[in-house]
């Protein structure tokens, strides 16, 4: 398989951290969004920052700012679709997403996640890490198949918002990360999440 195209989805409202971007709050001398980028970059052939409203305050990543086609944020699926037509228009078969929020995430995310695939013999993957008494799935990680987009747009405009009943219906793998010293895909969601972010790195 080809390289995939990066898509950083960053369309959340930030509602429990006051508003505003995340992404772009201070951790460890730089923005959340830099050590996304630095972590996703050797992962995929070119990055792109899904995301809503005025692109301008992103201007200095010197990234593609791409907004949802669908109106009244319907979720992260959305951010997939727009990141998929995204990719087609490159020519490119796969995208591999990831939240901007996220700051820790696998370095080998887009290689386990296309051997889960591969293995498989499904379209989709998505990362999962190990709890108590179930596996949980991290549905913004994922790589995704871009011929997909057309059945996605009609699901989306039909209602459908909860990820994981979209990517069982085309048969979807697991990639499982280990917790073990921490959880990668601890995210930023509030005040206090920055503040143990910032002692995780």
């Amino acid at each position: 398989m080809t390289a995939p195209l990066g898509v950083i989805l960053a369309g959340g409202r930030a509602s429990r951290m006051g508003g505003g971007d995340k992404s772009l709050r201070p951790l460890a001398g730089r923005r959340v969004i830099d050590h996304v980028l630095e972590r996703l970059r050797p992962q995929v052939a070119h990055m792109a920052l899904s995301a809503n409203g005025d692109p301008a305050r992103f201007e200095s990543l010197d990234l593609p700012v791409i907004a949802d086609s669908m109106a009244e944020f319907p979720g992260p699926l959305a951010g997939v679709l727009a990141g998929m037509d995204w990719a087609a228009d490159q020519g490119a078969e796969h995208i591999l997403t990831v939240a901007a929020d996220t700051p820790f995430f696998p370095a080998d995310l887009q290689a386990r996640l296309a051997d889960a695939r591969e293995a498989a013999g499904v379209p989709i993957a998505l990362a999962a890490t190990p709890g108590p008494d179930r596996i949980y799935r991290h549905p913004t990680f994922g790589l995704w198949p871009v011929a997909l987009r057309e059945d996605l747009r009609r699901a989306l405009t039909g209602g459908l918002r909860k990820v994981v009943l979209w990517t069982d219906q085309h048969g979807c793998a697991e990639a499982l990360f280990s917790v073990d010293p921490h959880d990668p895909f601890f995210n930023i969601n509030r005040p206090e999440d920055l503040a143990q972010a910032e002692a995780m790195a």
